[in-house]
């Protein structure tokens, strides 16, 4: 089917660390796994900052190399709670189904005409690949339920897509002219792409980081 962006599951949660924190002077692992819930990986280049993001249903925290045991239980149950919390405000705030398909008509009329009408708009647990889907011939548009942790402006850069689709199938020229009618796209593409970066990257917009204590 034709679909859209390249999916990596990494929907970052960066946080800043306050001067002044500890550091241990004792070598420690390159990469700690807590439980198959939570992994912790330790990086020399990390001075001030923790990150916490989602990653092939798991949460990774990334950590200064010279935390000691204490401050990494303290921050990975910090950054734990912030990017559920944060995850939460957003499922409330994108809906469901219905919501989805209702944000989808409104982003149809502002900047297609409401020309291209789906015949329906859902959350999807299983698209591993791609961050959203259409199927111009039934009119079905299925986006990752992954994207539920980013920004609204992301998720409406997606549908957006999807419903260029409805219009032109083929990634050509029309097609991303009509993805351009949406005054985010670049910016949200560009947050896409810093997702799929590596495990160091932060993509624009994703929030600052935690500073230590």
């Amino acid at each position: 089917m034709p679909g859209s962006t390249p999916d990596t599951p990494r929907s970052p949660v960066p946080t800043p660390l306050p001067q002044g924190g500890r550091r241990a002077s004792r070598a420690v692992p390159a990469v700690q796994v807590h439980d198959a819930a939570v992994e912790v990986r330790r990086s020399a280049r990390r001075r001030r900052t923790v990150t916490a993001y989602r990653e092939s249903g798991r949460t990774v925290v990334l950590i200064p190399a010279a935390f000691s045991p204490a401050e990494e239980r303290r921050w990975v149950a910090q950054m734990v709670a912030k990017l559920q919390t944060r995850e939460e405000r957003r499922r409330r705030s994108l809906g469901g189904d219905d919501e989805l398909m209702a944000r989808a008509r409104a982003l149809a009329a502002a900047h297609f005409d409401g020309m291209p009408q789906p015949a329906s708009v859902r959350w999807v647990d299983n698209q591993q690949r791609r961050w959203g889907s259409c199927t111009p011939a039934d009119r079905t548009i299925r986006l990752s339920s992954r994207l539920r942790a980013m920004p609204e402006y992301v998720v409406d850069y997606v549908l957006v897509h999807e419903l260029a689709h409805l219009l032109e199938p083929s990634h050509n020229e029309r097609f991303w002219s009509l993805v351009a009618r949406y005054p985010r796209a670049e910016r949200a593409r560009g947050f896409l792409e810093g997702v799929e970066l590596g495990s160091e990257a932060r993509p624009a917009g994703a929030g600052e980081d935690d500073l230590v204590d």
